[in-house]
């Protein structure tokens, strides 16, 4: 990764694939453009970039979302009564299954998937609800010329109704008496990042379904060894949540992983997803 001077925030790196703490920022505040800026560069450096001990309620966490990119609904589930934009993300005490606990991309079953996605910690289990992240331009780097000549042209084809991902969003949308609608789309399996240029994977156990004219037989191979691939530890960080912790991530880059060790506690955070633009 690129080394840089920053001057409004201290970056501290987490690991050597991904991830980095933003430290000497108060979110709550009207923030000027260089810090934006600042933010901003640091997250598209490392992909992930965290914020720790932020007061911040959620017209500020909006505000500050919008310094970024336009914040969008999450399809097919209910946002808050007054800022419907900012979607709970929660396991209760009497759960077993959590929400977004497989590998992914948010929602690549959608035409235009989102930028980024913003999460803040509202209530966390004593131990445990880690969230893990991996670096998809490392995932593609790192592949064989071979197989990276045989990714060309390939599209893959994204479901809402994978059984990996869909589980927590069905059982939350027959809790709230809603119809799960299911949702595709087909994307790159490689695609090029509009803002650094650098080709990254971009296809996920959670909701790749198939390759775009390949059977699921057929495809089942391949996608099996690239979805073992795209998370290899070394790809990867793990950031341990605390109360007010902030985490913003680049969708188009890197997936992320929540993980499910807290039965018989309750964990919720709040998601803002920002829009992005069509995958190519």
């Amino acid at each position: 990764m690129e080394r840089r001077n920053y001057r409004h925030v201290e970056v501290r790196r987490v690991a050597g694939a991904l991830g980095a703490e933003l430290h000497g920022v108060d979110l709550a505040q009207d923030l000027d453009d260089d810090v934006i800026g600042e933010i901003r560069q640091a997250w598209l450096d490392n992909l992930v970039v965290f914020f720790r001990a932020q007061k911040i309620r959620p017209a500020r966490r909006l505000a500050f979302a919008r310094r970024l990119g336009e914040p969008m609904a999450y399809p097919q589930l209910t946002g808050l009564p007054d800022y419907p934009m900012i979607t709970p993300v929660m396991k209760l005490e009497t759960e077993r299954n959590n929400f977004g606990g497989v590998w992914h991309s948010h929602t690549t079953y959608l035409q235009v998937p989102p930028m980024a996605s913003m999460l803040y910690a509202i209530e966390l289990p004593p131990v445990g609800g880690d969230t893990e992240f991996a670096n998809q331009y490392l995932a593609y780097e790192t592949l064989s010329d071979g197989m990276r000549a045989m990714l060309v042209g390939l599209t893959g084809v994204s479901s809402s109704m994978k059984a990996e991902a869909s589980k927590t969003r069905e059982d939350r949308l027959k809790a709230a008496g809603q119809e799960v609608k299911p949702l595709e789309a087909e994307h790159p399996i490689v695609r090029t990042h509009p803002e650094t240029g650098r080709k990254a994977l971009y296809l996920n156990i959670g909701h790749t379904a198939k390759i775009k004219g390949w059977t699921e037989k057929e495809s089942a191979g391949l996608l099996a060894f690239l979805f073992e691939h795209q998370i290899r530890p070394e790809f990867t960080c793990r950031f341990r949540w605390q109360p007010g912790s902030l985490a913003l991530w680049d969708n188009r880059c890197a997936m992320h992983n929540a993980i499910n060790d807290y039965h018989g506690y309750r964990r919720i955070l709040h998601r803002i997803t920002l829009a992005g633009d069509r995958p190519a």
